[in-house]
């Protein structure tokens, strides 16, 4: 499930990197939250819908509010595939 969540994480990278041109993909890490890097809230709107579309995986709004770093949203993103997958 490792390798998932490592490919969840690219797809989130390379959402907020080509959303966000000023962000450097080597600050992107687990620990850090969108906004820490510069992402506007609407700018964490259209990675998280762009993330969503790609993995082809929804997951409720109420879940995305309590996120605090971009891990989170890999975790709630590999749950929502999870789910999906049985």
């Amino acid at each position: 499930m490792a390798d998932r969540k490592e490919e969840i994480f690219v797809v989130v990278r390379n959402h907020l990197c080509s959303i966000v041109e000023t962000i450097d993909p080597a600050q992107v890490t687990r620990e850090v939250s969108m906004k820490d890097l510069g992402a506007s809230s609407l700018d964490m709107v259209e990675v998280v819908s762009c993330s969503m579309r790609e993995l082809r995986v929804r997951v409720p709004r109420a879940e995305l509010c309590k996120l605090k770093n971009i891990g989170g949203l890999v975790d709630l993103l590999d749950t929502a595939a999870s789910a999906a997958a049985t």
